[in-house]
């Protein structure tokens, strides 16, 4: 058959919407795009044809044979009254005026080809632009929350600029793009449409994070991602972005490929650089919360920008932030970019130990006096110094500091030197400091352990109960979005169908249970839990005091505790992946309880914690630690 009869017929597919079609050796027409067959023939016959005619299946040619030779040859025959044969054919003929038929839909193909609009069709985008559009709003979500407009237009403009210049994606002379798309379908849909230009590389257009930059590209043709072998030509059809398929097989030595936990990553290293009052597990608590996208961050990109197959493993993200694998990723991302040491530390800075440790003193409802003690232990282990607390990638000896798990730290420690949380001292200053404070009312109460634990508990269980539920629920909606992802066009449809039928469910189940309205945001704030003067259920311990812990001696307070023992005796060598072992079996209760606490503030790993405490505990102790440290067992040492 000619190629003007195929082109004659102009629907579109049911499936993918294109209009490129072909034949199969049957005679019906089969889209070369999704490959989905219709039930439409190609009609052998002209309107108004007296006679009987056969098509040859090897040559689709018109011929007028025999009826004998047509069944020895076995060839199909039709008449003009078949049908099945001329039933597209009938369409075009249904409705020759509408002018008598109102309110009539036209099904006409004689209408000529229509075409596709930006955005049913999508336009051409790359995954880096992508990534540049999550950070955008990343960025704009940190400047909503206070952080200086400073960090969005200076500073992590810089770094991604610096990250697409070293992984050769953008300004540089040679930079590593995909090939274009050579597939035959898409070419014709790319001539027929009025938005075939090949999109600029990280346009205003796109995401105005990279506004105002000019690109330095060679004249040359870009060469393409390193593709393994055996991939297609034409195998970005399998991804809404040009170079998704590409981008998720390149691979090359040193190259840190850009995740959606690494854009997290990133802007944590612009918090830092910036010296803002946001901690990294703030931001993770944050993201938590949904104040920074994270999850199903795709769903903010321009309707232009289609994602579907291979595009799904690169921005679909199925679990929440993990500190350690975020803490390691900024420091990948920072060798890799090569970024020159960072501003100084200092005391005045908001990630110095003690300002942190007076913050958590607070978020914790612990004596203010305890902040005295604190700012001594930062001063004897060095932890305070500003060569300790600077971040410098590009040092020899690279030293990387976890802040907010350092100040936590340093207050466990101190509340061991005051009470030794052997499940026995702290009970008995409790009975004391009770006593006193039974006989005198008037005066500044002594800080009683024991109704400290009472209250903690009974807030931290409330808390971390809600804290449960919430992250169960945002489990179940936050991976469901409105714009579901699918892994090619042929999905598409089943896709949304799957998701209606969800929203359906979800619609007739919270209409059953009865399920109350969904409470108010709250405004953001650093602290999780709020203490109060007044009222008995939560109490604020800050003002108490620390008298019936310390004693004089000379012209210095000291602690009347003397004793102290070592959470880790033996350190793991230095090729183990850990430095210490947890194990809660091990611990007495009232540390296990304080270290449930903080890592439940910092949502880190418990054992993360301990490893922290003791790391600080060989640096405080480093003397006794060497003498002691032969034994295996816990044992509890003089420390005056």
């Amino acid at each position: 058959m000619d190629v003007e009869e195929v082109k004659a017929f102009t629907d579109r597919c049911s499936q993918c919407a294109a209009v490129s079609w072909g034949l199969t050796d049957e005679g019906k027409y089969y889209c070369t795009s999704c490959h989905n067959v219709t039930d439409y023939r190609v009609s052998l016959c002209s309107p108004g044809c007296p006679g009987t005619h056969s098509v040859d299946q090897a040559g689709l040619k018109l011929r007028n044979p025999s009826a004998s030779a047509s069944q020895v040859l076995g060839l199909k025959t039709c008449a003009t009254t078949a049908q099945l044969d001329i039933q597209f054919l009938k369409r075009s003929e249904e409705v020759v005026s509408t002018a008598v038929i109102p309110n009539t839909k036209i099904n006409s193909i004689s209408r000529g080809l229509r075409q596709k609009s930006k955005l049913e069709k999508g336009c051409d985008w790359y995954v880096c632009e992508g990534f540049q559009c999550i950070l955008y709003h990343q960025a704009e979500a940190l400047e909503t929350l206070g952080v200086s407009p400073e960090l969005k237009n200076e500073v992590l403009h810089s770094f991604w600029k610096r990250y697409l210049q070293k992984s050769k994606q953008a300004y540089c002379k040679n930079p590593v793009r995909t090939s274009r798309r050579k597939a035959k379908v898409l070419e014709d849909s790319l001539q027929s449409s009025d938005w075939g230009s090949d999109l600029e590389l990280l346009s205003d257009t796109t995401c105005p994070l990279e506004s105002g930059a000019e690109l330095q590209s060679d004249p040359q043709t870009p060469k393409p991602f390193p593709v393994t072998k055996g991939s297609p030509k034409s195998a970005s059809v399998c991804s809404g972005s040009v170079d998704g398929v590409e981008y998720s097989e390149w691979k090359e030595k040193g190259l840190v490929k850009m995740t959606v936990p690494r854009t997290l990553a990133l802007c944590y290293l612009s918090l830092l650089w910036q010296r803002e009052t946001i901690t990294l597990s703030d931001l993770l608590r944050f993201v938590e919360e949904d104040r920074i996208p994270y999850i199903n961050a795709f769903k903010l990109f321009p309707e232009e920008m289609k994602v579907y197959g291979r595009d799904k493993g690169i921005f679909a993200v199925e679990s929440w932030p993990n500190y350690e694998d975020i803490y390691k990723n900024m420091i990948e991302v920072a060798i890799f970019l090569d970024l020159p040491r960072f501003p100084d530390i200092t005391e005045d800075c908001y990630l110095h130990p003690n300002t942190l440790c007076m913050k958590y003193l607070l978020e914790v409802n612990l004596p203010d006096e305890m902040h005295t003690l604190t700012c001594q232990v930062v001063k004897l282990t060095g932890i305070g110094e500003v060569d300790f607390l600077t971040f410098d990638p590009i040092a020899k000896m690279k030293r990387t500091v976890k802040y907010d798990v350092q100040a936590v730290a340093v207050i466990v420690v101190v509340l061991k030197l005051l009470f030794l949380l052997d499940d026995k001292l702290e009970w008995s200053y409790s009975d004391l400091a009770e006593a006193y404070n039974s006989k005198h009312r008037e005066d500044t109460p002594q800080f009683d352990f024991r109704k400290w634990y009472q209250v903690m508990k009974k807030t931290f269980d409330e808390k971390r109960q809600k804290w449960e539920e919430a992250r169960a629920r945002e489990t179940w909606y936050a991976w469901k979005t409105k714009r579901p992802l699918y892994r090619s066009h042929i999905d598409k449809s089943v896709a949304y169908k799957r998701r209606e039928m969800v929203e359906n469910l979800q619609k007739q189940f919270s209409a059953l249970v009865g399920s109350a309205a969904a409470a108010e945001k709250q405004a953001p704030s650093s602290f999780q839990f709020n203490w109060t003067e007044e009222g008995t259920d939560s109490p604020c311990f800050h003002g108490h005091s620390l008298q019936g812990l310390l004693k004089t001696k000379g012209q210095s307070l000291i602690t009347k505790n003397s004793l102290y023992w070592f959470s880790t005796q033996k350190f793991c060598k230095s090729y183990c992946k850990h430095v210490t072992t947890y194990e809660e079996s091990n611990f007495s209760l009232s540390y296990q309880f304080i270290l449930n606490i903080f890592s439940f503030l910092l949502r880190i790993k418990t054992s993360a914690l301990h490893e922290e405490v003791s790391l600080l505990e060989k640096k405080l102790f480093e003397k006794k630690y060497n003498e002691s440290k032969k034994s295996s067992r816990p044992k509890k040492v003089r420390r005056h």
